[in-house]
């Protein structure tokens, strides 16, 4: 692997991780490519200088292939040699993909102990580097989820806990439970869904990394996009930028992430090589305080 390229940098619980994840996701839910396109996908976010890679059990298609992406992740590093030690992954436990495109969530304690367990073995790892709750369940009081994080913990089965698709309540519950086990927070954010800025904003007050997940929305579709759902506009004032500054509006829209807080760390999806090589390059764009007040959906 390459060593990180210049550009902005970021950490996770104090851990370096550059300032572009991978979001994996795509690479094995519908639509996914073939596994060698996949293996070169996440070959070449690490050359770009990529060392976070957000995987979860519940990302696969089919009901008899769980942790489907958890293998492809493990497999690509396992050819790194020693500069895997390098790259942080992140995966998620508390959801499910019943394999008819619908998603379902298991908050219970006993459940997210067990999966825990099993994304470690599917990882190759004897402790996960962050382990993240997919979603808070309804049906299970939201302490008890996280307390099940903070006995895993204890248990040595993962070293940093974070949190997705979460309020800010659930923070400071979760932030009283965990301390300072729990490094971060990945909520759906971007240019056409700033819903949860809240949430960034805390995150920013308490040193917690924030992950926007989909985080080129309103620019490009995302692998969780409805089939019916409204297709990105052509040319917003991303696009007249990206023009101008010779990138790609998906650069400018990641740039326009990183200028948010110093604690948010994208997590772009990607199919293609190309994808992820684009969106790593935006660690190195800057953007002025001018061009940041232009860019409106």
């Amino acid at each position: 692997m390459t060593r990180t390229r210049p550009g902005v940098s970021r950490t996770i619980g104090g851990v370096p991780v550059g300032a572009i994840g991978l979001g994996a996701m795509p690479l094995s839910v519908e639509g996914r490519p073939g596994e060698e396109q996949a293996l070169a996908t996440v070959r070449a976010a690490l050359d770009a200088g990529v060392r976070l890679i957000d995987t979860a059990d519940s990302y696969h298609w089919h009901a008899d292939e769980v942790g489907h992406n958890e293998r492809l992740i493990a497999r690509a590093l396992a050819g790194c040699g020693s500069g895997a030690s390098e790259v942080l992954v992140a995966t998620k436990g508390g959801r499910g993909r019943p394999g008819d495109g619908s998603w379902t969530v298991d908050g219970d304690p006993r459940h997210l102990r067990r999966a825990a367990e099993a994304s470690a073995a599917r990882l190759g790892v004897a402790t996960i580097g962050l382990y993240q709750l997919h979603k808070p369940d309804p049906a299970v009081p939201f302490a008890e989820s996280v307390g099940a994080l903070r006995e895993l913990a204890d248990a040595g089965t993962i070293r940093m806990v974070g949190l997705s698709n979460v309020d800010c309540e659930q923070i400071r519950t979760a932030r009283e439970i965990l301390g300072p086990r729990l490094v971060s927070v990945q909520n759906r954010f971007s240019p056409a869904h700033q819903a949860t800025r809240d949430t960034l904003d805390l995150c920013t007050a308490l040193g917690l990394a924030f992950l926007p997940w989909s985080p080129l929305g309103g620019i490009s579709r995302s692998a969780v996009d409805d089939p019916a759902s409204t297709v990105p506009a052509p040319d917003t004032p991303f696009h007249a930028l990206a023009r101008e500054r010779g990138a790609s509006p998906q650069q400018i829209a990641l740039a326009w992430q990183l200028a948010q807080s110093p604690v948010v760390l994208p997590i772009p999806g990607a199919r293609r090589p190309a994808s992820i090589r684009d969106s790593a390059a935006a660690a190195g764009l800057t953007l002025s305080a001018a061009e940041l007040a232009g860019l409106k959906i």
